[in-house]
């Protein structure tokens, strides 16, 4: 598996939730990957059991279980200097009414020239995700929690998983 992959699973059930059609290019624009790399991701996530063979369908649960137990060691979440850029982990939707920060507190960040926020820079899974969460906030929600989950405390890490499990299996 390799961080993209986990992009692209991320999008691929946000465009299901949304519509049927999902034509590999579709996934590259708006995921910001090449079409090749659509094409190995997929081909990646079927082979672990995460993309349903022969279906552009997730296998939530199978999502779920790498994401909850396995996301965190293999892509551990680095994080950088103060930076401006879109705001991550507990500081986004939906965690963010949740766990409340000062307001001078720098809260994580992906960096991003059009950011509005300051904080601590970490490092997305992909260097495309800022770009793919601007274009969908249901994605930008999947990888905010996904961040909570590779780099939260515990109690940001324990919600995070509980409405990411919910909402991967549904």
């Amino acid at each position: 598996m390799k961080p993209q992959d986990v992009l692209i699973a991320l999008k691929i059930k946000s465009l299901n939730d949304q519509c049927k059609d999902l034509p590999q290019r579709r996934l590259a624009e708006e995921s910001g990957i090449s079409l090749s790399e659509v094409s190995a991701a997929c081909r990646r996530l079927e082979a672990v059991g995460i993309l349903a063979p022969g279906k552009r369908k997730i296998v939530g649960a199978a999502l779920a279980e790498f994401l909850v137990h396995g996301l965190r060691y293999v892509f551990p979440l680095e994080t950088g200097e103060v930076s401006r850029g879109m705001p991550t982990g507990y500081a986004a939707e939906p965690l963010r009414d949740e766990f409340m920060s000062a307001k001078d507190e720098l809260v994580p960040v992906w960096p991003d020239p059009a950011g509005e926020v300051r904080g601590i820079a970490v490092q997305p899974l992909y260097k495309s995700v800022p770009v793919a969460a601007r274009k969908d906030k249901q994605l930008y929600e999947y990888l905010a929690l996904v961040d909570a989950i590779r780099g939260g405390r515990a109690r940001e890490r324990k919600r995070a998983i509980a409405i990411l499990s919910q909402r991967l299996e549904e």
